[in-house]
């Protein structure tokens, strides 16, 4: 009696699940939402400031890319379709508010029901997240990019359409702001 042995199985690539998608495989789609779900939905919560505004944003998102599968020109880089759709309905998401209205009480109130005890780096992490709040959106978004996604200049100009100048001035006078938002707060 021969063993049977279990073939490793491989991770199929972006391009690959992509293509999947393309001919009618659901199960494929859902594997990218699986895989880029996190990183958009971190960063659409720091862009909006909001749960509900995040997940409609991430779920628009996936709604648009599955409709549009077809028009993702280099499947090997749909993550940076992906984000760039999703840099649009957080954009439009803005646009629609005339006045951003931030729901402190609704998510402190979410954060103080978790499980999580409240301590020095909690009380920290929500005096960043509200400096980041008050931050104009064009210089919320780049900063964003730059240091919590890690992206490269090129990259964000990939994404938002924006000059590597323009990106860099969004990113340095958001770094100076945040840095006096903080102080205040600390102060």
């Amino acid at each position: 009696m021969t063993a049977s042995r279990s073939l490793p199985q491989t991770i199929p690539s972006d391009a690959e699940l992509v293509l999947r998608t393309r001919v009618g495989d659901h199960e494929a789609f859902g594997k990218l939402m699986a895989r880029y779900r996190q990183r958009l939905g971190r960063y659409a919560w720091y862009a909006l400031g909001s749960r509900d505004d995040a997940e409609d944003a991430l779920q628009d998102t996936f709604v648009r890319a599955y409709r549009a599968i077809d028009q993702c020109t280099h499947p090997d880089r749909v993550g940076a379709w992906l984000f760039r759709i999703l840099i649009n309905r957080c954009r439009s998401r803005q646009a629609r508010k005339s006045l951003l209205v931030w729901s402190r009480d609704g998510d402190a109130a979410y954060e103080r029901a978790s499980v999580e005890p409240v301590s020095e780096s909690a009380a920290w992490r929500e005096e960043i997240e509200h400096a980041l709040r008050q931050l104009p959106a064009d210089q919320r978004e780049a900063f964003l990019l730059k240091h919590v996604e890690e992206l490269s200049y090129d990259e964000m100009h990939e994404l938002t359409g924006a000059s590597h100048s323009a990106l860099k001035m969004r990113v340095k006078r958001a770094c100076g702001r945040l840095r006096l938002l903080l102080e205040d707060e600390r102060a």
